[in-house]
């Protein structure tokens, strides 16, 4: 999933190079820490937060799946 993650957020931003993943694994829920540089900040929340919207909801989607619940936070 962190690999997903990257690979979604890299494309999006300008500076690929500051994108940093972290996963935190517990029990039952996974956290997500998505860093990002201040200037890329926008264009992964993107308007009115839809972009973080669409990325949490493809992450839930997945993690659903591998019957676990997945956190994303998105952080600068």
């Amino acid at each position: 999933m962190k690999d997903f993650i990257e690979f979604i957020v890299k494309a999006l931003v300008d500076d690929p190079d500051q994108v940093d993943v972290k996963e935190v694994l517990g029990s039952r829920t996974t956290v997500y820490e998505l860093r990002v540089g201040q200037g890329d900040l926008g264009k992964v929340i993107g308007k009115q937060g839809q972009t973080a919207k669409s990325i949490r909801t493809l992450l839930s989607a997945v993690s659903a799946r591998q019957g676990k619940r997945a956190v994303l936070e998105i952080l600068e």
